[in-house]
């Protein structure tokens, strides 16, 4: 079976679409959390403010102390009242004499306190009459809402405050919720259930005491051995209580204990009014942050938003510059980022109208050969002479080298930024390659044109040749520039001359320069002969030369940080009065890597 062949553009989709099947799958959890994150940076700056916040309050509200140092005071609290209410049911209870009669008159005839021996309190009973020891509950919990619980010591409950109510007292007791109101989903219950699982207790539950039962209870049965307990425990609502069990005890002996308890609730809302001062404070530094925060996120977001559609309108804008805006008086990164974008832009756009303007440049210098070629070959089928047809071959030939040369060099200064921001600077001797350069010319220059002079002047003191000389930078692109330049001094140099070439160290920079001894150059074209395709040729060489020979050496020293200018040599004066020229001068300065 032959397989499908699928079309390139296809197959390339395909791979691309599995790629991104395999990425999807890998990173499952990446993609939900990208989905979920908020796009925009207000929201961001919002959420992440708030979130610092909310786990700041919740710190606040798990680890706070305030429960246990409610419930420590409240069992100090307890365990103070329960040993006086344990002392005053103690003196309330009698003496059962059923073998043993104590005369009080005895007793009261002896100037000392007499206590009964070991033996004789082990056959003394001392029981708690609940007709005396209510009243004293009564009195001594009047207008508080503790529970008090008395236990004999066989583990029968012998009072309960709670069912100590005198005629027309009201007794009031929580209800279960209703069943609609338990189960049903409105705002409040579902916040109470929220509360409710958020503040739970890991406390035991409370079970309610039998009548009979209280030694299977452990602080009764820590409490009849003589021991005070406290302990905290839930209700059946899920409220903390805490209990306190004391020993009644009298001449040393255990009559029962007493169980002090809380209400429910009453803990509780003690810690939901602290909660709520909490979460209340919570609210307002929230709203306060939340409003901090989008003041905050529109100095940032709004500026960049306005960055980012300026940069939109230049990337849509073809023939209108478009301004973008200024932030520079911020004084921050926006305004950083705002005049770096300003100066990309104004370069880019400078970028755009060299490109122009040498695309128009390019045309007109091309049209000229291109006219001079074309009419040399329609006369080619009007001459009649053998010498006329080898002139109009002459000028054809002339007008081909041209327009090589010209497209030669267009073609080098179209890729010269790109080859300068490509390659990687590097420390080399100029002095070694303009002397390498210099020698070169001579060995290969032709019949009448000059030689090259070359001198290197002495470096500063304490300085060698190759550390004052050395320059960081491209020595092919700098060989091109010193070629350029012994190239348009020759085509101005008389047969028979010198050329001069000096390089010495000036400050911080290594400047090397080429005399002549043409005619010089006009004082108005000084800055012109820079331009591209400008040229002033001697008679007998137009079309030798582009024109672009010094426009590239230019841009050239512009990228290694440098200079280039044109100027004039001049004589003594003369009996006129006036200064002769010798001819022209080309300087470079580039700066130095080593600084003197």
């Amino acid at each position: 079976m032959l397989d499908k062949v699928m079309p390139p553009e296809t197959a390339e989709r395909a791979e691309a679409d599995e790629a991104e099947n395999v990425e999807r799958e890998a990173a499952p959890n990446q993609g939900f959390v990208r989905r979920i994150w908020p796009h925009r940076l207000t929201s961001r700056i919002v959420l992440l403010n708030l979130l610092g916040l909310i786990v700041l309050v919740s710190g606040i509200l798990y680890f706070n102390q305030f429960r246990q140092g409610l419930i420590d005071a409240r069992v100090q609290s307890l365990t103070t009242q329960a040993q006086i209410i344990a002392a005053a049911v103690a003196g309330s209870a009698t003496v059962d004499t059923g073998s043993i009669v104590i005369d009080p008159d005895s007793l009261a005839d002896t100037n000392d306190e007499v206590l009964p021996d070991s033996d004789q309190m082990s056959s003394l009973d001392f029981p708690i009459d609940p007709e005396a020891a209510g009243p004293v509950l009564k009195r001594l919990l009047a207008n508080t809402t503790v529970r008090a619980r008395i236990i004999d010591k066989d583990g029968n409950l012998v009072v309960d405050s709670r069912f100590l109510y005198s005629r027309g007292d009201i007794v009031q007791s929580d209800l279960p919720p209703l069943n609609g109101e338990q189960e049903g989903f409105s705002l409040r219950s579902q916040w109470n259930r929220f509360v409710t699982w958020t503040f739970s207790y890991d406390y035991p539950k409370q079970i309610e005491y039998g009548i009979d039962n209280g030694k299977e209870f452990g602080e009764v049965a820590a409490a009849l051995r003589g021991a005070k307990v406290a302990i905290v425990r839930l209700n059946d609502r899920g409220q903390i209580i805490v209990l306190v069990a004391v020993p009644i005890q009298r001449f040393r002996a255990v009559l029962g204990a007493l169980v002090l308890s809380t209400t429910g609730g009453e803990i509780d809302n003690v810690l939901k009014a602290e909660r709520q001062v909490v979460l209340m404070t919570f609210g307002f530094v929230a709203l306060v942050t939340i409003l901090l925060s989008v003041l905050l996120a529109s100095t940032i977001a709004l500026p960049l938003r306005k960055l980012a559609a300026a940069a939109e309108r230049v990337r849509r804008g073809i023939n209108k510059r478009v301004e973008i805006p200024d932030f520079s008086g911020r004084g921050d990164e926006i305004g950083d980022l705002s005049g770096a974008v300003r100066d990309m832009t104004n370069a880019l756009y400078n970028r755009i109208a060299a490109i122009e303007a040498f695309a128009a440049d390019v045309s007109h210098e091309l049209k000229n050969p291109l006219t001079s070629l074309r009419s040399a070959v329609e006369t080619l089928a009007y001459a009649k002479t053998p010498e006329q047809r080898e002139r109009l071959v002459e000028i054809v030939n002339h007008d081909v080298k041209r327009l090589d040369r010209l497209i030669t060099d267009i073609s080098d200064a179209s890729r010269l930024d790109a080859e300068l921001a490509r390659g990687e600077a590097q420390a080399f001797d100029l002095s070694q390659l303009l002397e390498s350069i210099a020698s070169f010319a001579n060995d290969t220059r032709k019949e009448g044109q000059a030689e090259v002079e070359f001198e290197v002047a002495k470096p500063p003191l304490g300085m060698d040749r190759a550390k004052a000389y050395t320059v960081m930078g491209h020595d092919s692109r700098l060989g091109q520039v010193v070629r350029n330049l012994i190239d348009n001094a020759r085509s101005f140099t008389r047969p028979g001359t010198k050329l001069q070439m000096r390089v010495r160290r000036v400050g911080p920079d290594v400047e090397f320069r080429v005399d002549d001894l043409g005619p010089g150059i006009p004082p108005d074209n000084l800055q012109r002969v820079f331009e591209r395709f400008y040229t002033d040729r001697p008679e007998g060489s137009f079309g030798s030369n582009s024109g672009l020979g010094l426009s590239i050496s230019q841009q050239i020293v512009d990228a290694h940080k440098g200079h280039i200018w044109a100027e004039n040599r001049y004589g003594k004066p003369d009996e006129s009065g006036g200064k002769p020229v010798l001819g022209a001068r080309f300087t470079v300065r580039i700066p130095a890597a080593l600084h003197a």
